[in-house]
């Protein structure tokens, strides 16, 4: 039975990216070796590395005077090196949902923070907006997409001070201009490649400013300056994202087009929802995510969805099962994600609303 891969990460890679992944790990570049036991100093290698960061600044157009850096740690660590890095007096923060609070809490340990806006108190089902940013804050930190509670910002604010984002889990799913943004940065496990690389944008005229000695492996310049190659990188994770974006540009057609299937695939589930007598969304309208779509049985039908996560199984949808946070059902619609998948679990939707 064909699997519909849902789940919130790591999650669905494009079958071109497994497929050359596999290529990769059984014969790398023609030298007989194993992607997974070469040299990251190797020529064939770090050819490698130089397109992944070549098809990065391609596909989002990004502009001189950027940097593409490839580390580990996760996105966690950047909740660190950031403030590491920028933070010299003050910074501000949006608290949008669980990653944007843990953010803000490492932010804390290097100095102030002040929290612009936070959705926190109505358990974050809608995104802050229409706030106000401090001139004197060093940036405004926020995080374009919530996975556990399915909102998202699809829109790049205009702000008086230097703007960082956490884009873990939407990156490349619209176009971004990232002028506008002095540092992007995300774990790649959503919509580029296996857990275990963390890509940074960076504009480089944005450090130095900061008067505390910045450890070696936690300093951006360190991994500008070396091509994110001063330690050994994340190897097969680099790889599979080059594969990932190789599928961006030559099978779907760049970002504009993925954005395009994307708005699809929310608007077919959501249709669905809204729709529905026995399902509901979790979040204000006006702040639904394209990548994690939250909904519950309305309170007449609660007790049916441990019936209908397994009547979903039985179709081949697997990982819809909601955060502890939220409950219910969460569907991620990242990019690999085909359209087919989604009209699959509409379809079991339906279905089992007619059973009962």
């Amino acid at each position: 039975m064909k699997k519909h891969n849902f789940y919130a990460g790591p999650s669905i890679l494009s079958q071109y990216a497994i497929d050359k992944t596999v290529e990769g790990i059984r014969d790398f570049a023609g030298t007989g070796l194993s992607v997974l036991e070469i040299s990251h100093r190797s020529k064939e290698f770090q050819a490698v590395m130089d397109e992944a960061q070549a098809l990065f600044k391609e596909l989002l157009d990004i502009p001189e005077g950027y940097e593409v850096v490839f580390l580990g740690g996760g996105a966690s660590t950047q909740f660190c090196m950031v403030p590491y890095n920028l933070l010299k007096t003050k910074a501000a923060y949006v608290d949008s949902g669980t990653w944007a609070n843990k953010a803000i809490k490492e932010a804390k340990l290097f100095g102030e923070v002040e929290v612009v806006a936070s959705s926190k108190e109505d358990n974050y089902v809608y995104y802050p907006k229409n706030f106000t940013v401090p001139a004197d804050a060093d940036y405004l930190h926020i995080t374009t997409n919530n996975t556990i509670y399915g909102t998202e910002l699809r829109e790049d604010l205009d702000v008086n001070v230097p703007l960082v984002a956490d884009m873990s889990s939407d990156i490349f799913s619209r176009p971004v201009d990232v002028s506008k943004y002095a540092l992007i940065y995300g774990g790649a496990q959503k919509n580029l490649a296996p857990a275990g690389v963390t890509f940074i944008i960076i504009k480089k005229d944005i450090l130095g400013k900061v008067d505390r000695a910045i450890p070696t492996m936690l300093n951006y310049q360190t991994h500008i300056d070396k091509g994110s190659m001063f330690n050994t990188p994340p190897v097969l994770p680099i790889f599979t994202a080059l594969q990932t974006l190789r599928w961006l540009k030559e099978e779907i057609g760049g970002v504009k087009e993925m954005q395009r299937i994307n708005e699809e695939k929310g608007a077919c589930l959501y249709d669905a929802i809204d729709n529905s007598r026995m399902f509901v969304g979790t979040t204000h309208v006006d702040s639904r995510s394209l990548m994690n779509v939250c909904f519950v049985m309305k309170p007449e039908y609660k007790e049916l969805e441990k019936d209908f996560l397994e009547f979903a199984t039985s179709k081949g949808i697997v990982g819809i099962k909601g955060h502890r946070s939220v409950g219910g059902f969460r569907a991620s619609l990242y990019n690999a994600l085909p359209l087919e998948s989604v009209k699959v679990l509409v379809d079991a939707m339906k279905e089992f609303e007619n059973n009962h």
